[in-house]
């Protein structure tokens, strides 16, 4: 079990279809409703986080010591991340418990896989038309830019819309280009992944960490699931310079349309 859900989260987390909506998904069919689980699908996004920072180590490395040294570039991409975290860390911590309490079911995440994957079409379908220059440069991204792109990731705090969804799409409304708006969609996970990773430990890391068999699961999980992420990272880059985000939408709809039928059926 602890494996399977390490597989979801890694393969699903960087990819705009929802992390969190897919091992809500899985968790139901396998009969796993506790609040000990729900805190578990939190805990091991960190492997996804460990895998981000394995594969950005040396653009991590310049940045992190360029800030020691003030360096203008690395300055301003950290403000622009930090400009990102901000909005998304405030609505967290005001609905964290109304959000685990109401939206983690099948129905609701139905709904915003079917109502994010519309939003993914259209969305792909006229920026192809925008005539404009794109920013393609990490250190170009603004203040306004991440603030913006934080905004719109308080979306994704609804299960199955889909954090990369929501900070792809804003980027790429910003004017970064699609590698661009990915990248910093992986790095801002780095804050955002970790203050909730870091919070379900602190409420919940008693129950979490009581047994023997609990900690082998965490430690099976976040082993897979950075496995899975490191290897979905790369593959993703490759995909969305290729093909774009228009396949991921109509996935989204067909899982959403599928978990109704599902539901209807039960």
């Amino acid at each position: 079990m602890a494996a399977l859900l390490g597989v979801v989260e890694g393969l699903t987390e960087f990819l705009p279809i929802s992390s969190t909506g897919h091992l809500i998904l899985t968790a139901h069919a396998l009969g796993l409703h506790d609040d000990a689980t729900k805190s578990f699908e939190v805990v091991i996004q960190a492997g996804a986080i460990l895998a981000v920072v394995f594969h950005y180590r040396a653009l991590l490395w310049t940045r992190v010591s360029g800030l020691a040294r003030r360096d203008p570039l690395s300055m301003r991409l950290a403000a622009a991340l930090l400009a990102a975290f901000v909005p998304t860390a405030i609505a967290g911590l005001l609905l964290r418990k109304t959000i685990k309490r109401l939206l983690f079911g099948p129905t609701p995440v139905a709904l915003a896989l079917v109502v994010g994957g519309v939003v993914m079409i259209v969305g792909e379908r006229l920026l192809a038309r925008r005539q404009r220059t794109e920013t393609d440069k990490l250190e170009d991204v603004t203040v306004l830019d991440g603030f913006l792109v934080g905004v719109a990731q308080c979306f994704s705090l609804w299960p199955g819309t889909s954090r990369a969804m929501c900070t792809l799409l804003a980027g790429r409304a910003r004017g970064l280009d699609a590698r661009t708006s990915a990248e910093f969609s992986f790095l801002l996970a780095i804050p955002v992944l970790g203050a909730a990773t870091a919070l379900d430990l602190y409420k919940d890391g008693r129950a979490l960490l009581a047994t023997g068999s609990m900690r082998l699961a965490l430690l099976v999980g976040f082993a897979t699931s950075f496995l899975v992420a490191w290897a979905a990272i790369g593959w993703f880059l490759a995909f969305l310079r290729k093909r774009g985000l228009e396949a991921f939408g109509w996935y989204r709809i067909a899982v959403g349309i599928a978990v109704f039928l599902l539901i209807r059926r039960s």
